[in-house]
């Protein structure tokens, strides 16, 4: 499934520039892939303020906040997780919004889920959203794909908060 058209990254952080809105990342299966690529274009010091990665459960628990209770019912390759991991990134790192991925890359399953399936949380003033993806391909695939839909979700969820378009 996919959430949009591919994204230029610049246009996401110049509309976060332009609103002057900060943004966060907080990663597991991408292990800094999506941090690396917003970094890579000149001049998102302006809006992007940093990231954690999270491969391990432990870490998603201490650094970003992720409940006992959503990993015991749900496991770390959910929606609740995801929520719950760009919230934690959000408020710790005092961003205007963060985005996060959770999953499994590959090549075995995790948690009873194949690889392919990822999460990716957004949060933002007011609101949280998980995106459920099915991605198929090798691992470095499955890690590329999570970006690029992760930031079209992302440039999906800004345009709708645009002043003006309701």
């Amino acid at each position: 499934m996919s959430y949009g058209r591919p994204v230029d990254v610049r246009e996401v952080l110049d509309l976060l520039a332009s609103r002057r809105e900060t943004l966060a990342t907080a990663e597991s299966l991408t292990g800094g892939r999506l941090a690396s690529l917003v970094t890579a274009v000149p001049g998102a010091s302006r809006v992007y303020v940093g990231g954690v990665v999270a491969y391990a459960t432990s870490v998603k628990q201490e650094q970003l906040g992720v409940s006992d209770a959503v990993l015991a019912r749900h496991g770390a390759v959910s929606p609740e997780c995801a929520r719950e991991m760009a919230e934690g990134a959000r408020n710790r790192l005092g961003a205007t919004y963060a985005i996060s991925t959770t999953g499994v890359a590959g090549p075995d399953p995790q948690e009873g889920h194949p690889a392919g399936t990822v999460f990716v949380g957004i949060a933002g003033p007011g609101d949280v959203t998980a995106l459920a993806l099915e991605l198929a391909g090798d691992r470095s695939t499955i890690q590329e794909r999570t970006c690029v839909e992760a930031l079209a979700g992302f440039a999906g969820v800004l345009r709708r908060e645009e002043p003006g378009l309701g």
